[in-house]
């Protein structure tokens, strides 16, 4: 049964869409996992290509780039990415298109835009997102990079860490810190043009999944940016940040769901072609009832994000959801990529097959974009406790 007829969400239009993205990630990228897992990079002139393919700006209006699409075509991206069996590049493009750049459409000025957003949506400038430090994860307001106001000019110093596109982004969107002395209301968010004087990209951190994207420490040693920088309003960089986090929370628990998806159809397809004890695996009713069990809890999963990204879309208040989404998505999909694997047997424990790739990939779910003891947090709060 189609997407379209199961999920009435999905319209023909979507589906469109979503064939798009499926034939392009299984043609185009799939065949080259292997090579550019192994080199730990992919062609940078791909964010060129998917730009072009309108990838980049499928939630974004038209008037900057966009092709004026709604939540459910970022799911569908989402959905159909980790078909390249690469989530590192599948990572890499994300960041592009919603997390380093929704918030600039958001509160952006007509010249922001025009100098990062619209470059940005069709792939001719890569954006990286730069919260991270060493000191500070998740939490957020513990970050130390200091923007100091001179003049016409912001000077930055400090240092970021953990940030995906790192080594070749063309500007980050870019959090530090413009009053010492208070802890929420003293974050500024700018757009930083990574040719700026000052700037330096330090080593590339080896990661054990999602080989493909990199991540990177960047410095920042008196960087001196003009005052037309400054994205939105002085001091409130901390709630901008919490704002756009629900939209990577949220691709992030749709793209966990369907990466786990996945490999539980390929696993299907294992058990009935292997054979063992004169019957094949799916014969075994302790594996048939297995792969059940994994139905059901994608099932219960994708319905929450689901919920979510509906309300997402309504403009109606969803961290508890978003937070319960990838708090949940994390879990799930870790767990029945680990069953898959087990199902597998040897088969899943060598690199010659995707499961193990997806396996140690899935795992960055329950760690980047706020951990799952921060998502805990966050319900806590929102439930009332």
């Amino acid at each position: 049964m189609s997407d379209q007829k199961r999920y009435p969400q999905f319209t023909e239009e979507h589906e469109m869409f979503r064939k798009q993205v499926r034939n392009f990630a299984e043609k185009e990228l799939a065949p080259h996992a292997d090579e550019w897992e192994e080199q730990r990079s992919f062609p940078r002139e791909l964010f060129k290509t998917m730009g072009d393919l309108g990838f980049l700006g499928a939630r974004y209006p038209v008037e900057v780039g966009g092709v004026g699409g709604d939540i459910w075509h970022t799911a569908v991206f989402c959905e159909e990415m980790p078909r390249c069996e690469m989530a590192g590049l599948t990572l890499a493009m994300l960041v592009q298109s919603n997390m380093a750049t929704p918030i600039i459409n958001e509160i952006g000025t007509d010249e922001q835009k025009e100098e990062f957003l619209t470059p940005a949506i069709k792939g001719e400038k890569i954006a990286a997102l730069g919260v991270s430090e060493p000191g500070a994860g998740s939490d957020v307001a513990g970050m130390t990079t200091v923007a100091k106001k001179d003049g016409d000019d912001y000077v930055i110093s400090g240092q970021k860490t953990w940030i995906t596109n790192g080594t070749q982004a063309d500007f980050i969107t870019l959090a530090a810190r413009t009053d010492r002395d208070n802890r929420y209301g003293g974050i500024s968010l700018f757009l930083f043009p990574t040719d700026t004087p000052g700037f330096e990209v330090g080593k590339k951190l080896k990661k054990i999944g999602n080989r493909t994207s990199d991540t990177a420490e960047l410095f920042f040693d008196e960087c001196r940016i003009p005052s037309r920088y400054l994205l939105g309003n002085e001091g409130h960089g901390f709630y901008y940040i919490m704002q756009n986090f629900q939209g990577e929370r949220l691709v992030g628990a749709l793209t966990a769901v369907a990466g786990a998806q996945l490999m539980l159809d390929k696993t299907k397809e294992y058990l009935k072609e292997r054979n063992a004890f004169g019957k094949s695996l799916m014969g075994f009713q302790v594996l048939r009832h297995r792969v059940v069990d994994c139905e059901t809890e994608l099932e219960a999963t994708r319905q929450l994000t689901y919920h979510a990204a509906d309300l997402f879309e309504r403009g109606i208040p969803c961290q508890r959801e978003i937070s319960m989404a990838k708090l949940k998505g994390g879990d799930v999909a870790m767990d029945v990529i680990d069953k898959c694997l087990q199902m597998h047997g040897g088969m899943g424990y060598v690199e010659e097959g995707p499961v193990a790739r997806a396996w140690r990939d899935t795992r960055l779910i329950s760690i980047g974009g706020g951990t799952s003891e921060i998502m805990k947090e966050i319900i806590t709060k929102a439930i009332g406790l």
